[in-house]
């Protein structure tokens, strides 16, 4: 398999990148519905934006951001809090053999984003850009 360019590993799998896409759609519907047995989890509105899996599909890393950008801070400690109640809605949720663990991090891609585009925007690189 070949390697990609970002990192020293082959690059996901297609199992990896469809069963990541599954639990990240089952989430967004279970946070979306407000399954949880927690208020404070249940009163924000969350962003998933994409699930990594591991190899052995046993791990799953949920890029989320809260909408808006409010409350960053909290929202991956609540959702950690939660972790086991939202493994198992999962789980019931999806045929797999195994339900992830599931970990959560900040999506820093819309920052990424913005970052490029104020880039993008300078004077100098649009001289650049116009040669």
């Amino acid at each position: 398999m070949a390697k990609n360019k970002f990192n020293d590993g082959p690059g996901p799998s297609q199992r990896q990148l469809r069963v990541g896409e599954l639990i990240r759609r089952a989430l967004s519907d279970v946070l979306a519905r407000g399954d949880i047995h927690d208020p404070d989890l249940n009163r924000l509105s969350i962003t998933v934006g994409e699930v990594r899996t591991s190899a052995d599909l046993k791990v799953a890393t949920a890029y989320v951001l809260p909408l808006g950008g409010i409350g960053q801070d909290e929202v991956v400690g609540l959702l950690a809090r939660n972790k086991g109640e939202l493994r198992h809605l999962i789980g019931k949720k999806l045929s797999l053999k195994y339900a992830p663990d599931l970990r959560f991090r900040l999506d820093t891609t819309f920052d990424q984003m913005d970052e490029a585009r104020r880039l993008f925007s300078q004077d100098d690189v649009q001289r650049d850009l116009d040669e």
